[in-house]
């Protein structure tokens, strides 16, 4: 399995993301969810849950994340 971030994050413009710190933080973050997800998946299966059921799961999961609340610059938190 490939723990490895996408070649490339596009950015709201469409443009991919240049900003080497950013880039940095995606990477890491990309890492630390696929090695959480993996550890939840395993998990789930050695309790006796069907893996391709987890992984619907899972998916559903993420498709139904709420939508980042974004602050608008300038405006305090």
């Amino acid at each position: 399995m490939s723990f490895a971030p996408p070649a490339g994050w596009p950015g709201a413009d469409g443009q991919p993301l240049a900003c080497r710190e950013k880039l940095k933080v995606l990477a890491e973050n990309h890492r630390e969810a696929a090695t959480l997800l993996q550890d939840l998946l395993e998990d789930a299966v050695l309790m006796g849950v069907d893996e391709a059921a987890m992984r619907r799961i899972l998916a559903q999961m993420v498709a139904e994340l709420p939508a980042p609340k974004l602050v608008k610059k300038g405006h305090a938190a």
